[in-house]
């Protein structure tokens, strides 16, 4: 027989019950500080646990029933994801960091485009950080990257220091380099073959005759201006020709600076032919020949380097070495997806190999000139 004491508790302890569930569900409809539908209304509103609630909206699962009442309350109160909470307890930011130079160079733009695919396609976003080819702007951001803002970093600088390298070794997070690395360098890496690439110039020109050949380049303090350089000066010494310091200008990778650097080579010498760095570089060599007075491929042919748009866009179009930007973008992207999903694999090292795009800029292999409208 039930005792007095006990039947007195019991509806207590019932009221005292139902009262604690009320005051859970009203918990659980109350919206976040900021008004925002939170995890708690979504479970409330379909009438399943937190937890079950919690697993359906980070895509971790349940059974199709608890989902499509997940699912169909989040949509009736509004429910959207914190991204900020959801970055903090898997320690993924669902960003990616493209750092280059110049964010206005075509091949930089050709890149970003094919990089920003890739990464659209794993669900992330992409941000992208103009340096100037300054060490200390590329440098000061690998370190922030310790700050975890991004879940990896893809940099293309156009010098690399003793600075670069320790930043890259201790980086907390995975780093793809597009650009040339030292070999020992423990980081995922693509690059191309700028030398090979200014041989392909210099050997389409000496086949077509041309012998007087100028070189137009960049800084000889960068990677790219360095090997480019190196690159020029075997060629000739494969073909037997002798280098005329005369026939050689240094600049910077920008129109204006390509087109005082050519102004600067005519007012000495007479070439037959100018290779240029980069387009950007050729496109104002182009300018320059051409308002004085030289007929372009008929008295100098002109080659430039990259095959961005700028080549097939400019009177007359110009031949250009493609390095393939966009590949190098779309591996580089791909490389450092596979590092974030699994950091133990090796580095990796990925040369893209250059190809020469002959346009009406240059003479066909039998020396004649091109004719264009």
């Amino acid at each position: 027989m039930t005792s007095p004491t006990a039947s007195a508790q019991t509806p207590g302890n019932v009221y005292s019950n139902r009262r604690e569930v009320r005051g859970v569900s009203r918990k659980r409809l109350q919206a976040s500080a900021d008004g925002r539908p939170t995890v708690h209304t979504v479970a409330a509103r379909a009438g399943v646990s937190i937890a079950s609630a919690s697993r359906v909206l980070n895509g971790v699962g349940g059974s199709p029933e608890t989902i499509r009442k997940v699912r169909a309350a989040a949509a009736e109160v509004g429910y959207v994801p914190n991204a900020v909470a959801r970055s903090l307890q898997s320690k993924r930011t669902g960003m990616i960091a493209l750092a280059v130079e110049d964010i206005g160079n075509p091949v930089y733009v050709a890149m970003m485009r094919a990089i920003e695919a890739v990464v659209a396609s794993s669900g992330r976003q992409l941000l992208v950080h103009a340096t100037g080819g300054r060490i200390a702007n590329e440098t000061a951001l690998l370190r922030r990257l310790a700050h975890r803002y991004v879940d990896g970093l893809i940099l293309s600088p156009i010098r690399i220091t003793e600075e670069h390298l320790g930043a890259l070794a201790d980086s907390p997070v995975p780093v793809v380099v597009i650009g040339q690395l030292p070999a020992d360098t423990p980081v995922d890496n693509v690059r191309t073959d700028s030398r090979a690439g200014v041989a392909l110039a210099v050997d389409h020109l000496v086949a077509a005759g041309r012998r007087r050949i100028g070189f137009v380049n960049g800084p000889l303090d960068t990677v790219p201006g360095a090997a480019r350089d190196a690159g020029f000066r075997a060629a000739l010494a494969r073909h037997g020709i002798d280098l005329d310091d005369r026939l050689v200008e240094v600049g910077d990778f920008q129109y204006a600076a390509g087109r005082a650097a050519t102004q600067r080579l005519l007012a000495r010498s007479r070439p037959d032919a100018v290779v240029c760095a980069n387009d950007l570089i050729a496109v104002g060599a182009l300018h320059a020949l051409l308002v004085a007075g030289h007929r372009v491929p008929d008295d100098v042919a002109l080659v430039g380097m990259d095959d961005t748009e700028l080549a097939s866009m400019v009177l007359p179009s110009m031949s250009s070495v493609s390095l393939d930007a966009t590949e190098r973008g779309r591996i580089a992207a791909q490389l450092l997806l596979e590092r974030i999903n699994d950091p133990s694999l090796p580095p990796r090292r990925i040369t893209v190999a250059p190809h020469l795009v002959v346009r009406d800029s240059s003479p066909t292999p039998d020396g004649r000139a091109k004719q264009w409208a």
